[in-house]
């Protein structure tokens, strides 16, 4: 219950330091270059990753995004993200801070992306690195996309040494005379010995809103429920359990 006091708390002071300034019709700060800079901050009562929890506290989760203008050639979008401890109450040290790299070309009816993460966890001093590839229709009913990571980091590094694919669905539904958004989403994922012996996956089912504060600003409440299976929840392996968590966010174009 604490949990989600705190995250009222931070979710009230971050409403009221908005600046009265903006309004609907205010313009990125790149935005006549092409160039887009944007930035989201999510408060999460756990950390759940892929059906594993990382961190039972609640933990605060920034990131900050640069993406090019699309082209002939496809777009580039490169991003730090980070998750750091709001509480300290168990033994998970779960300090993040990744680095994003991503290339995407856009077709008529779809698109491929391409990337790299570079994954550090200054609290144990271990780093991991994952390419992946996927595919995205978002103009299909339930914008399906179906992703493929790769983890090749070492073992002793605290590398994952496997693979992960994930198909992911979503879908917004309008609510009657608001600006609000009902967003519906879910995922299956299929684990293949990262950071795990065997093999196993999780499901992962959220409902959210999207609340748009001005043309720039948003802000999206979600409730999130995590399954795993076969493996990922053997006592011997994952050891990994059911789990509701609920996720406050801003996002913001700059």
């Amino acid at each position: 219950m604490r949990n989600w006091l705190v995250a009222l708390v931070v979710l009230a002071v971050c409403c009221s330091v908005v600046p009265p300034g903006f309004t609907q019709e205010e313009e990125g700060l790149l935005s006549k270059s092409g160039f887009e800079v944007s930035g989201d901050l999510a408060i999460c009562t756990q950390y759940v990753w892929r059906g594993i929890l990382l961190d039972r506290d609640m933990v605060m989760q920034p990131g900050f995004y640069i993406t090019s203008p699309e082209s002939k050639l496809g777009r580039i979008k490169a991003g730090v993200w980070s998750s750091q401890d709001v509480q300290n109450r168990d033994n998970l040290h779960s300090q993040e801070l990744d680095y994003i790299f991503d290339y995407t070309y856009a077709f008529e009816k779809f698109s491929l992306s391409a990337g790299h993460t570079y994954y550090d966890f200054p609290d144990s001093d271990l780093q991991s690195r994952e390419f992946y590839t996927g595919v995205s229709l978002s103009a299909v009913p339930l914008s399906p996309s179906l992703y493929f990571y790769y983890d090749y980091g070492d073992e002793s590094d605290g590398g994952g040494d496997g693979s992960y694919t994930v198909l992911n669905l979503s879908h917004s539904i309008p609510i009657k005379n608001t600006a609000f958004t009902l967003d519906l989403g879910g995922h299956i994922g299929y684990n293949h010995g990262l950071f795990m012996r065997g093999n196993g996956g999780d499901v992962g089912l959220k409902a959210g809103l999207t609340i748009p504060l001005t043309k720039n600003l948003s802000f999206g409440p979600s409730v999130n429920y995590a399954i795993p299976f076969a493996d990922l929840r053997d006592k011997g392996d994952g050891a990994q359990k059911n789990r509701f968590f609920a996720s406050f966010g801003f996002s913001y174009v700059f």
